[in-house]
């Protein structure tokens, strides 16, 4: 399997309404404390406008709900993972994300077999509190070496500027999430970050065809 080095994260149906069209290929829903009602609506408006535009929409977290809704691509958290029925997600055959901290939690990850693997934060991060250090652009190829071909998405303090850095390194992925929803023109710092990576997406569309 092979990502999009662009990989947008989000935290509404709307935002994807926006940055989708624009060029974005792969775009993760990530919502927190919202009732099944609404988390089920944001998933189902997200999926329709990511089926219009070819973009892979992967859902953060709610996964039985990403299952209910067709949807084909989740991610987790490690409290998430251990408390989710990986059985019945390997049944529905989605594709599942995980993240990973420390070398502990990269163990846990590899258990669950999946198909690709997030390192974070790379650099200093305001999305969350975090107990761990940013990780460096080091840890990076140091990941890579231990996951072998499996997808590495790079994750934390990531800007437009600095992507082509985790992906010298060997994250197949930059995860972006506040330097794009907290620039004053998210709009054109999404472009900015889709030419920054054409080169890239070049390479990989090459290989896979």
């Amino acid at each position: 399997m092979r990502l999009d080095p662009f990989y947008l994260i989000v935290d509404s149906a709307d935002w994807i309404e926006r940055l989708v069209p624009l060029g974005v290929r792969l775009v993760q829903l990530r919502i927190k404390d919202k009732t099944d009602a609404v988390l089920r609506a944001e998933i189902r408006r997200a999926k329709a406008i990511c089926s219009a535009h070819g973009c892979q929409l992967v859902v953060n977290d709610y996964w039985q709900l990403a299952i209910d809704e067709g949807c084909d691509f989740i991610h987790l958290g490690q409290e998430d993972l251990a408390e989710a029925d990986l059985g019945v997600i390997r049944r529905a055959e989605l594709k599942l994300g995980v993240s990973t901290h420390d070398i502990a939690e990269l163990d846990t990850a590899l258990s669950a077999k999946p198909d690709y693997v997030a390192l974070g934060p790379v650099w200093p991060t305001i999305l969350k509190k975090m107990k761990w250090q940013p990780q460096g652009v080091e840890r990076i190829a140091d990941w890579k070496r231990r996951i072998g071909d499996l997808p590495l998405v790079a994750i934390g303090g990531i800007t437009a500027e600095r992507a082509a850095l985790v992906l010298e390194q060997g994250a197949e992925s930059a995860a972006v999430v506040t330097d794009i929803v907290l620039n004053e023109n998210p709009e054109a710092r999404t472009l900015e970050w889709l030419a920054v990576t054409a080169a890239w997406r070049q390479e990989l569309e090459i290989q896979v065809g």
